[in-house]
């Protein structure tokens, strides 16, 4: 009972990216930039479809899904974030704090990429089989696999966040990074962690492995589709949804990989730091940029906002 309290009185620490003032505040100052962009280029992607009705379609519904899940990812890491970066890291986390980030952080990322992983099937289809699209794609079928996301990864982030947090911290409470990621707090528990390294590696094979295999499978079959396409307007529209996509994926999925898909022990945490600030500020920024400039519906839809 005495360790338990002591390991709920623990407040972590996160280290400061570099010791001299003006680069964090330098950092800092990116981070918000990023930050913000991200807020309204999501906002906008949401309420744009939402209010458009020729936008009122499968593709557009997981979009502007994508678009909401994003703001609340990107917020559960930056706001602390930000506070540490000017304040030098003096700014800790409680015990409590830290599970309940991780669990949002694991709980909104995992969905996140589930969703990219239903995005591709609903292109396959689209593309593979257009004239019985809207037969499938049903609006009850979009809104079970946008709930289903959601449920695997609320199940996944509450088993993780447990039993990670299920152990004994003691000593060493100060975190090369600057959120609550699994890994480095993982690091700083001073118990048998063999179950916890099973479990996140279970976890980034159902949320990394298994969605971007079935992607991959998809844009095989998806290329094929398209390269039967006659018109060269339509292979150019075809391929221009879909790029878009793909860019997020190999984004999202490349940077994920380098840090959850290998061993715990050759965990690098600058190097994992450094890859973070991909995931968590970069893409939720050029998610909204990415999908505008390379989808014509969309974009006339955003002009059409604006006049």
């Amino acid at each position: 009972m005495g360790d338990e309290n002591r390991t709920i009185d623990i407040q972590f620490h996160f280290l400061p990216f570099s010791p001299i003032l003006e680069i964090q505040i330098l950092i800092f100052v990116a981070f918000l930039l990023m930050y913000i962009g991200s807020l309204i280029g999501n906002a906008t992607i949401f309420l744009t479809v939402w209010a458009e009705h020729s936008l009122h379609t499968p593709m557009y519904f997981f979009l502007a899904n994508l678009a909401v899940l994003e703001i609340f990812y990107s917020s559960t890491v930056a706001p602390l974030a930000l506070v540490n970066l000017l304040t030098m890291g003096r700014i800790p986390i409680s015990f409590t704090g830290c599970g309940t980030q991780m669990f949002f952080f694991v709980f909104l990322g995992s969905a996140d990429c589930i969703l990219l992983g239903i995005m591709a099937y609903d292109r396959f289809v689209a593309i593979r089989d257009p004239l019985r699209y809207t037969l499938i794609m049903r609006w009850q079928l979009c809104a079970q696999l946008a709930m289903g996301a959601l449920v695997l990864g609320f199940i996944l982030a509450l088993q993780l966040t447990a039993l990670i947090f299920h152990l004994p911290f003691c000593g060493q409470n100060r975190i090369t990074h600057f959120y609550c990621d699994v890994l480095p707090i993982l690091r700083l528990a001073c118990g048998d962690t063999r179950m916890q390294e099973a479990m996140i590696f279970i976890v980034s094979v159902i949320i990394l492995t298994l969605p971007f295999s079935l992607i991959s499978i998809s844009y095989i079959f998806i290329v094929g589709a398209i390269l039967k396409i006659r018109s060269a307007e339509g292979r150019h529209k075809a391929f221009s949804t879909c790029s878009s996509h793909l860019t997020v994926v190999l984004l999202q999925y490349g940077c994920c990989s380098l840090i959850y898909l290998r061993p715990s022990s050759s965990y690098n945490p600058e190097m994992g730091r450094v890859v973070s600030v991909v995931y968590t500020f970069v893409t939720p920024v050029l998610n909204p940029l990415i999908y505008s400039m390379r989808n014509k519906e969309l974009k006339d839809a955003l002009n059409k906002t604006r006049s």
